[in-house]
């Protein structure tokens, strides 16, 4: 078994091993992940086995003397094959990943593992691997998740809210009019938080490009067809995970959410998918909640899914 740091000759081998990984989701492919390599400085791995097939990559980036799996994205960790590597082959890889960072002259690794909603089979070895190895949480936040094969139905309001907008003919569909949802979104960000989304138009109109059939735009509109709400999703096998959301003030004022929420929880579970992850709802690394956004969520019938992230001395 032996280590490799990723560089642009390995693309195709990369690519091809997330697209049957078990625990791996499209944001692991190299085009999205280096859609932002200018501001951060790659330092991935993989792993081969003694036949020199791919066993495992690990999507990293080096700050200084801290590595972080992955600090340009929700969350990373040791991407793995379908069959392996195993318990028995984690605990090898992990002594030779840290010894791959000490000799980049990294001191501390903080790394985040794929929420196990994302799994399409138990894919945990890589936790008992950090407890082996002396890691320490560094950070919790938590996600609303809503399990669509589950009987959790929406709120009362919620439900009120949605005859109301169906009657008064609100429509819900897909578009393409990312730019002005993204303008929309940077204004409502602006406003209430003094943000901006992580993601800037040109990046997300890239990305978009890349990955017509996992970033998809839904909107609520008028009978007159002026948006009045959008949801940006992320779909991730049999997980769609909300991005982006945002409502104008008329949206806001009729609680369009509401009704565009209510109306993707039934599409989605009419599709087939597993999960409906509506994000975060942190400040500060997890240790605020922000208890307003959280009540909405759960008021959909999101129930806690844990964003992990642990730190580990190199040293």
């Amino acid at each position: 078994m032996h280590l490799l740091r990723y560089n642009p000759q390995l693309k195709s081998d990369w690519d091809g091993f997330v697209s049957t990984s078990r625990n791996a989701t499209f944001l692991f492919y190299r085009d999205y992940m280096d859609y932002h390599s200018d501001r951060f400085c790659d330092c991935s791995l993989v792993a081969y086995d003694d036949k020199d097939r791919v066993l495992a990559l690990l999507p990293a980036a080096i700050d200084g003397d801290v590595v972080t799996s992955h600090g340009g994205l929700s969350y990373g960790g040791w991407i793995l094959g379908p069959k392996s590597p195993d318990i028995l082959q984690m605990m090898q890889i992990w002594p030779l990943m840290m010894r791959a960072y000490r000799l980049l002259g990294a001191r501390e690794l903080i790394y985040r593992p794929v929420p196990h909603i994302y799994h399409k089979y138990p894919s945990e070895e890589d936790l008992y691997a950090l407890y082996r190895n002396g890691a320490t949480v560094d950070r919790v936040l938590i996600s609303s998740v809503i399990d669509l094969r589950s009987p959790v139905v929406c709120s009362s309001s919620v439900k009120w809210h949605f005859n109301k907008g169906r009657r008064e003919g609100i429509m819900i569909s897909q578009s393409d009019d990312l730019d002005s949802f993204l303008v929309l979104l940077s204004v409502r960000l602006d406003e209430r938080y003094s943000a901006v989304p992580v993601h800037t138009i040109d990046e997300m109109r890239l990305l978009k490009s890349l990955f017509p059939d996992n970033i998809v735009l839904y909107v609520a509109t008028t009978s007159a067809g002026d948006m009045l709400c959008g949801v940006l999703v992320y779909v991730c096998g049999d997980v769609v995970k909300s991005q982006y959301a945002a409502s104008t003030s008329l949206g806001r004022e009729h609680h369009i959410n509401d009704v565009i929420n209510a109306e993707l929880i039934q599409r989605f579970r009419d599709e087939g998918y597993r999960y409906f992850d509506l994000g975060t709802a942190n400040e500060d690394g997890g240790k605020v909640l922000n208890e307003g956004l959280v009540k909405q969520k759960i008021s959909f019938g999101g129930r806690g899914v844990a964003y992990n992230s642990y730190k580990i001395s190199l040293s």
